[in-house]
């Protein structure tokens, strides 16, 4: 599919990027809301860490 070099063009990429930046910004928040889950399957305790 080739975008015409015109006007009509030039907002039809406009909208498709527009949604597309909604896309990329719901599949960070999406990795960022993994984080607490994440870091529960993982829990280290202080005494994990601490070495005789």
């Amino acid at each position: 599919m080739l975008v015409p070099d015109t006007l009509q063009g030039a907002v039809m990429l406009s909208v498709i990027d527009f949604f597309l930046s909604f896309i990329v910004i719901a599949g960070i928040g999406l990795v960022l809301a993994a984080f607490p889950y994440l870091g529960r399957l993982v829990k280290v305790e202080d005494k994990d860490l601490i070495e005789d």
